[in-house]
């Protein structure tokens, strides 16, 4: 299912919310606020729906483009698993990877990430048997945060004033390891600089080295998947697919090549949207799933005034890095290539920081990480819709700035230069892949490679940025990151919100929509 193209005349006399960009976080909002009675509409101006979840296909082959797996949903009960099911209504299914979810590879060493949580902990004691103790330390700082972030969400959908009396009460504990290096905390209990690369092995899952994230969204992450990693079925794809039909259900409308130009204020108060065409949509209330810089630095009105603290996040918290991703297919089944379900995390040796800043410094340098993923294996509907076919991703990260001399060239039209220059880097992502998975070598028979141009084309991040704003130490603290707005009816959601991922921006949605509605909708969902 394919939401329909914007059309003046498709659009009604009114509404009762608007939300800006169809992201899971924009979704999650819009479904929650239609299932309470309110009349929504979705706009997004890439052609396909779905955010970073949705995929794309070439020469018979698809792939996603954000969603690589997803923890926790395997429980019934979790809080991820209930929300999915409630604005899916349960058609939405997802399909286990193996109990191994993750190897990290550094240098020509292999370090398994395995399901469950006690797996996953005798491994590590296994394979670094004089830190069991910092091992156990570890974990337990990693739960401790966790059940920490419960009183930090929370304040997030109070009521700015209320939240502001609150806040030192239920912000505090969370803090106390949010306002920390990755590395700071984890090296109060050991020096061993080999298992500190093992235990931040997923950083590219949230963005930042250890020496620059913050240990509260790597704890937040990594404990994400200590049930093990799982892929919708059907592919990312099927996110949009399954919540659609529950949006529509309520009255509630959604139109791609729909792109707002301009949130519409008459004083502190919003009116509505401007689209590209100039058309005005009018509504009380507008909720934008594009970012904090985009809503506040672009889409607003130069003449609205800002806060301070505002403007403090726009000069001080820096967007999130770029990456090059390879999209590469292959004329053999998963099944006839023998690969794995399993995410490789390759790195070139120890200090992932030093590594990434190397590479930042020097594009010759080695490849800081790359991650390798086969969607086409975790997919257990994949063969039924692309027989005798396969697809992988390699990803890493590189700067804006490496790619900025084309940024005002179009998409697919960036000339001979930006094309060997970007496949200089395909190449080398592509000798990782052989290296550690050496059965797909030869076989590779479409391959292309995006940048954070491509990422900035279809996205509208200025940057190429894929996190929105970095999960630093110096994010956490401000409280002008939550869904309240200092203009009435305005309201943020998704991965800025709270925190980064598909996880974090589902919860961005439910926050949100508990803000807007005045309600506890985690505690009405887990009733049900």
């Amino acid at each position: 299912m394919l939401a329909p193209f914007y059309k003046p005349d498709k659009i009604q006399d009114s509404y009762d919310a608007i939300v800006i960009g169809s992201g899971i976080g924009g979704l999650c909002a819009a479904v929650l606020l239609g299932q309470a009675g309110k009349k929504v509409l979705v706009l997004e101006r890439h052609y396909m729906p779905g955010g970073f979840t949705h995929t794309f296909s070439r020469k018979g082959y698809e792939w996603d483009v954000g969603l690589h797996y997803v923890g926790e949903v395997g429980r019934k009960n979790s809080v991820l698993s209930r929300i999915f099911r409630h604005i899916t209504e349960g058609q939405l299914r997802w399909a286990a990877m193996p109990a191994v979810y993750d190897k990290i590879c550094i240098a020509d060493r292999t370090y398994d990430y395995e399901a469950p949580q006690a797996k996953l902990r005798a491994n590590l004691e296994g394979y670094f048997p004089k830190e069991r103790d910092a091992i156990a330390k570890y974990f337990e700082a990693v739960q401790q945060v966790n059940r920490d972030t419960k009183n930090f969400f929370m304040e997030k959908a109070m009521p700015p004033q209320v939240g502001a009396l609150l806040s030192p009460f239920l912000r505090r504990k969370f803090l106390a390891y949010a306002d920390r290096s990755t590395d700071a905390v984890i090296r109060q209990w050991t020096s061993d600089q080999e298992l500190i690369d093992v235990l931040t092995g997923q950083y590219g899952d949230y963005g930042l080295p250890p020496k620059r994230s913050s240990f509260a969204v790597h704890a937040i992450v990594t404990r994400h998947y200590f049930d093990g990693g799982y892929y919708p079925e059907g592919g990312s794809a099927s996110i949009f697919k399954t919540i659609a039909p529950v949006l529509e259900k309520t009255g509630g409308q959604i139109f791609t090549k729909a792109e707002v130009r301009e949130i519409l204020l008459k004083g502190k108060r919003v009116e509505g949207v401007r689209l590209a065409d100039g058309n005005e949509i009018r509504a009380p209330l507008v909720i934008s799933n594009a970012g904090f810089e985009n809503t506040f630095a672009r889409l607003l009105p130069k003449s609205a005034e800002l806060p301070a603290a505002m403007h403090a996040i726009l000069n001080r918290i820096k967007p999130s890095g770029g990456h090059l991703c390879v999209y590469a297919g292959i004329r053999q089944s998963p099944e006839q290539l023998g690969v794995s379900p399993s995410n490789y995390w390759i790195y070139p040796g120890n200090d992932h920081d030093k590594s990434l800043a190397n590479f930042a410094a020097n594009p010759e340098a080695p490849l800081p990480v790359t991650y390798l993923s086969f969607p086409a294996a975790k997919d257990p509907a994949w063969s039924e819709h692309h027989p005798g076919r396969s697809t992988f991703e390699a990803i890493t990260f590189a700067p804006y700035q490496w790619f900025s001399e084309w940024e005002k060239s179009e998409w697919n039209q960036r000339g001979e230069s930006y094309q060997a220059f970007k496949e200089g880097f395909a190449r080398r992502l592509l000798e990782q892949v052989y290296r550690w998975v050496p059965q797909v070598k030869d076989k590779v028979d479409y391959f292309e490679i995006s940048t954070p141009l491509s990422t900035r084309h279809f996205s509208n991040y200025a940057h190429g940025e894929i996190y929105g704003l970095e999960h630093t130490p110096e994010r956490f603290p401000y409280r002008m990151l939550r869904p309240h707005t200092p203009f009435k009816g305005l309201f943020l959601t998704g991965q800025d919100v709270v925190t980064v991922g598909i996880g974090g921006a589902l919860m961005g949605g439910v926050i949100t929509a508990s803000a807007v509605l005045r309600k506890n909708l985690i505690k009405e969902i887990m009733a049900r």
